[in-house]
């Protein structure tokens, strides 16, 4: 009796689990299902709205600054040159240029995803701008197979000199170009700690669209007083975010970050050993940076790093376009991320109405909140260009796709620091697999996954927390 009884229980229950699971997985199909046709119409929108914002930027741009402005959807090879550069293509694939000054020549990658994102449009009305290749010659020698040579209009080739008026369209409030009054070519840095006879420095790099503050209104006020003893701390706006310089016609390369840093912090301070923090974009221009100071890198701490290993038969930028802006409506920062990613127009629209008149949203987020919440992360996410944002995401985040294995073998065969990655367990845009991938590439990392955080509150919310668990990183290193 009793066995009967208990077998049909069990059956009941089994069932009852099969039904919820059944129940789970189709409501998740269905989700998905409207996800991806909601998807699909509102992406074929903005490739329409991509196109013709194109051509209303065109006469805008030329009515208000008497210039007609190239952009990457008609001509990459004209939006490069016009920045003062030569455009280097390699067995066709234009994959590099060459940077003109007084004194220097030199080549810098640049990614193609700047001016080859598939589009609806593009494909139902075959009007895909074909890529012509360019090479360069010197002293009458061609590089490369094609013995043709690109002139360039003196004042490029003698120095070409950034802009330093802000566009019609980007914002022209002291905060954002305070830089321009300046005779120094360097970084905003933010600095806290000992000032002289210091051993130990670190180095704050911030993420995408976003600034020094995301570290100084944090992490600063809660370190020790030991440790603000000991160590000198360093958090920079990168070019072309909050009070950094925002030159309009820079290509925002991994080069030009790098050299940026050496010259803001490294340099100027004497900095011959050094911790790195660094959050999202800023953990790839952290692996190149140590893989540049192997020597000097004591340890490594890295949030929400975007490392996915590329396929094989994938194109790495592609690739890597595709994980970081999904094309998706849903999650919402995926969302914003594939707005600012797959389309130049709707995008500086988006700055337009954002950074612009970042001042105004500043104003009403006090005047609702009733000045209760601090606008930090408001100011960093407004204070840029879109020059900036464009150039930096594709050049540096999906340019950099197929250098980052190559940096992590580095970091694991070559660096002798610790390296440590943190990851929100709710992190909807830097999923907590590139965390485990980074682990598969360094084995010696300590990964540790937050649970309930995001991209955002791996660190705010849980700064004090967070500050400790630096200290200690640091202080180990010593002994390691």
């Amino acid at each position: 009796m009793w066995v009967v009884v208990i077998t049909v229980l069990f059956v009941i229950i089994f069932n009852l689990g099969v039904m919820r699971k059944t129940s789970r997985s189709i409501l998740g199909f269905t989700g998905k299902l409207i996800n991806d046709v909601l998807s699909f119409v509102v992406f074929s929108v903005l490739d329409v709205l991509d196109v013709l914002l194109c051509y209303v930027y065109k006469i805008v741009d030329f009515v208000v600054e008497n210039e007609w402005k190239p952009c990457y959807c008609s001509s990459p090879k004209e939006a490069i040159i016009n920045s003062g550069n030569i455009l280097v293509s390699e067995n066709g694939e234009a994959e590099k240029i060459v940077c003109l000054t007084s004194t220097k020549l030199h080549l810098e990658e640049i990614s193609d995803t700047l001016y080859s994102r598939p589009s609806r449009v593009k494909e139902v009305s075959k009007t895909t701008v074909k890529r012509t290749s360019y090479v360069v010659s010197s002293v009458g020698k061609p590089i490369g197979q094609s013995p043709v040579v690109v002139k360039m209009p003196r004042d490029k080739i003698d120095g070409h000199k950034a802009h330093t008026v802000p566009r019609w369209s980007d914002c022209d409030c002291d905060t954002c170009n305070s830089w321009s009054s300046s005779c120094k070519d360097t970084l905003f840095v933010r600095m806290d700690g000992r000032k002289d006879n210091v051993s130990e420095n670190v180095l704050f790099i911030h993420g995408f669209i976003s600034s020094s503050e995301f570290w100084t209104e944090t992490l600063f006020p809660n370190f020790s007083r030991s440790i603000k003893s000991k160590y000198r701390l360093f958090a920079i706006d990168l070019l072309g975010f909050g009070k950094s310089p925002k030159p309009n016609e820079s290509l925002y390369t991994m080069k030009e970050h790098l050299d940026m840093i050496e010259r803001s912090v490294l340099e100027p301070n004497k900095v011959e050993s050094f911790h790195i923090v660094a959050h999202s974009l800023g953990c790839i221009l952290a692996l190149a940076l140590a893989v540049k100071y192997p020597k000097s890198v004591k340890s490594l701490t890295l949030l929400a790093p975007p490392y996915f290993p590329t396929p094989k038969g994938e194109e790495a930028t592609q690739y890597m376009m595709r994980k970081v802006a999904p094309r998706q409506v849903w999650p919402l920062i995926a969302f914003g991320a594939s707005m600012a990613c797959w389309y130049e127009h709707v995008s500086r629209t988006i700055c337009l109405l954002i950074c612009k008149h970042h001042r105004t949203w500043k104003f009403l987020t006090k005047l609702i909140t009733r000045n209760r919440i601090r606008t930090y992360l408001i100011e960093g996410f407004c204070c840029h260009t879109h020059n900036a944002a464009w150039h930096t995401l594709h050049n540096v985040i999906c340019g950099s796709a197929s250098k980052i294995e190559e940096y992590l073998d580095m970091v694991q065969n070559r660096l002798n620091c610790s390296v440590n990655v943190f990851h929100g367990r709710d992190d909807e845009l830097i999923p907590v697999e590139c965390s485990d991938n980074v682990k598969t590439k360094v084995p010696r990392a300590h990964v540790r996954v937050v649970e309930k955080k995001d991209h955002i509150t791996i660190v705010v919310g849980r700064q004090k927390a967070f500050a400790r668990e630096l200290e200690q990183i640091w202080k180990n290193s010593k002994t390691n």
